[in-house]
């Protein structure tokens, strides 16, 4: 015989499947936006760990990262023409990197400039830990040894950038770093163009630049604009008023000295520093997708662990 369920036993029940649906829905999107995978991934992840949010972004990103091996194997030989330059600094130590994708949708991506914050901060802590012999320190790093750092979580940035890779599905990849380090009684500045809305400590662009200054005290907006000078005139080097001749034509001059001050063009660098009382100790300069000469090496030492 057909039993009639009790109306307030059906509203219990349907209330219950109700608010067990409302909660899976808010832990889903809760994971979604943590995390920033796909309807269908986060599903899955919370289905498999029973509903608990921190397994199920750990299990995301251990999936993300053996798809990204997997895909960095299958794209490794797919051209990475774009990226960004990346810089920072800290106190009396700074570091440029250049990292490379496929794409310049990808290269403005959140989660390839939060891959660039995580080399970049590896980056300049490796710089803390190398030794200074002298007034500066600049250390060329290699792909091989950059890969090799481990980041605060203790996952090398190989597993970073095949994190990543997973994730926006594009070949990435580290194609250099240089480490700057000064002693106290000199100053430490850099910049990117174009400038980010937010330049400090940390920047992305297409050009980076170091500079360090020697002075009696700190000249920011100074070390800002010969920053900006390096990257817009791309001098060779410094230069040494008594060894280096002036060339005829000043827009060909390498030199930096001799070149005309790029915000003011009535005074040379050299002039520029006299009249501040400064000196330019060393400078770096990076061009993202620059063919790579010597240049940078010079006064440097390449570093492959």
């Amino acid at each position: 015989m057909f039993q009639m369920i009790p109306r307030q036993l059906f509203r219990s029940i349907h209330t219950n499947y109700v608010l067990c649906n409302a909660s899976k829905k808010s832990l889903l999107s809760k994971l979604r936006k943590k995390t920033g995978y796909t309807f269908v991934n986060c599903k899955k992840a919370l289905e498999v760990n029973d509903n608990d949010v921190e397994k199920a972004e750990q299990w995301l990103n251990d999936q993300a990262q053996s798809e990204g091996w997997t895909q960095a194997i299958k794209l490794q030989s797919r051209l990475t023409s774009q990226g960004l330059i990346a810089m920072v600094t800290n106190n009396s130590h700074g570091a440029l990197v250049e990292i490379n994708c496929e794409t310049d949708f990808v290269a403005r991506n959140k989660k390839f400039h939060d891959l660039a914050e995580i080399i970049l901060s590896t980056v300049l802590k490796y710089g803390t830990t190398i030794e200074q012999n002298s007034l500066i320190n600049k250390t060329m790093l290699c792909p091989e040894l950059i890969n090799k750092l481990c980041a605060n979580d203790g996952k090398s940035l190989s597993d970073h950038s095949a994190l990543t890779i997973g994730s926006v599905g594009e070949n990435i990849n580290i194609r250099r770093a240089l480490c700057m380090s000064v002693q106290p009684d000199v100053h430490l500045y850099g910049c990117t163009h174009p400038s980010p809305i937010n330049p400090v400590p940390s920047s992305f662009g297409r050009y980076g630049a170091l500079v360090a200054l020697k002075s009696n005290k700190k000249k920011e907006v100074l070390g800002m604009q010969l920053c900006q000078h390096i990257i817009g005139m791309n001098p060779v080097k410094v230069g040494d008023a008594k060894i280096d001749e002036p060339f005829d034509n000043t827009d060909d001059e390498p030199v930096m000295l001799y070149q005309e001050f790029l915000l003011d063009p009535s005074l040379s660098i050299q002039q520029l520093l006299q009249n501040e009382q400064i000196e330019v100790l060393d400078f770096a300069r990076f061009e993202m997708g620059e063919f790579l000469e010597n240049k940078e090496m010079l006064n440097s030492v390449e570093t492959c662990g």
